[in-house]
C-alpha cells in the first residue's frame, strides 16, 4: 500500500484572494513504512510576500525569485504522487491551494476522497485535545526540534511519524497478517514480506566487548544459552 504525506507552504491562507504555493514536501510510505523517496520543490508564487506568511515559513521574494511556477513542476508533482493516498494534516486547507494551482494549469483537480486528514483523525480519538502537528509530536514523542519555522518537507517528515503512531504505532503489524495461502501461514515465507534493509546495520559490539563476551560464555561450559542458540 502506497501513500504520500504531504504538506504545503503559501503566502496566505485564501486562493481565492490570491494566495500560491510556494512550497511542497511529500514523503513517499508502503505499507506504512518510509521508503526514502520525497518530493520537494520551491514555487514562486508570482506575487509578493506578505509579512505575515514570510514571518511562518521564513520564504521571502528574494529567495522565491528564481524558482519555477507551479505549472513548470505541476507534471512531476502528479506523477510523484500518482493516485496514492495523500495523509495530510488538516487536508481541506492543502487540497483547495493544491486544486486552486491546478485549476490556473487547466489540469485536473485532485479529489478530496484522495486525501487523509490527520486532524480529523486525531480529533477522533483525542476529543477535546489539543491536536496540532505540534501537539501531536508531544503527545507521541516524535522529534520536532528541528522546527523552528514551517517547512514543507520537514513538516511532511514528522507528520509521517505522527500518523503512524496515530494509526496504531510505528510499523503496525509489520506485514505479518495471516493471508489464505496456508504456504505462508505462521512461517518464514510471511517475514520475507518484510521490505529488507539495504544494507546490514554494523556491529555495536567493540571487539574488546566481544572478546570479553566469549571468555565469559566459555566459563559456563558447553550447555550456555548462547552457544544453543548460535548453534542452531
Amino acid at each position: 500500500m502506497r501513500e504520500i504525506v504531504l504538506d504545503t507552504e503559501t503566502t496566505g491562507l485564501d486562493p481565492a484572494r490570491g494566495d500560491r504555493i510556494v512550497e511542497i514536501g511529500a514523503v513517499e510510505l508502503l505499507n506504512h513504512m518510509p521508503t526514502g523517496a520525497v518530493y520537494h520543490q520551491y514555487i514562486n508564487p508570482e506575487r509578493s510576500m506578505p509579512q505575515e506568511a514570510f514571518a511562518i515559513h521564513g520564504l521571502g521574494d528574494e529567495f522565491l525569485a528564481d524558482k519555477p511556477v507551479f505549472r513548470q513542476i505541476a507534471a512531476d508533482f502528479l506523477e510523484f504522487i500518482g493516485q496514492s493516498p495523500l495523509v495530510i494534516h488538516n487536508a481541506s486547507f492543502d487540497m483547495k491551494f493544491l486544486n486552486a494551482e491546478l485549476k490556473l494549469c487547466d489540469l485536473p483537480q485532485l479529489p478530496m476522497s484522495q486525501a487523509l486528514d490527520t486532524l480529523e483523525i486525531a480529533r477522533k480519538k483525542f476529543p477535546g485535545a489539543q491536536n496540532s502537528l505540534d501537539a501531536l509530536c508531544r503527545r507521541f514523542s516524535v522529534d520536532n526540534s528541528g522546527r523552528d519555522k514551517h517547512g514543507a518537507l520537514l513538516d511532511s517528515e514528522i507528520l509521517a511519524e505522527v500518523y503512524l503512531e496515530l494509526i496504531g504505532g510505528r510499523q503496525p503489524d509489520f506485514g505479518l497478517s495471516i493471508d489464505g495461502d496456508p504456504a505462508t501461514r505462521g512461517g518464514m515465507n510471511t517475514l520475507e514480506k518484510l521490505p529488507q534493509r539495504p544494507h546490514p546495520l554494523p556491529p555495536r559490539l567493540t571487539p574488546d566487548e566481544a572478546r570479553r563476551h566469549e571468555e565469559f560464555i566459555s566459563e559456563l561450559g558447553d550447555e550456555a544459552v548462547w552457544r544453543k542458540f548460535t548453534s542452531v
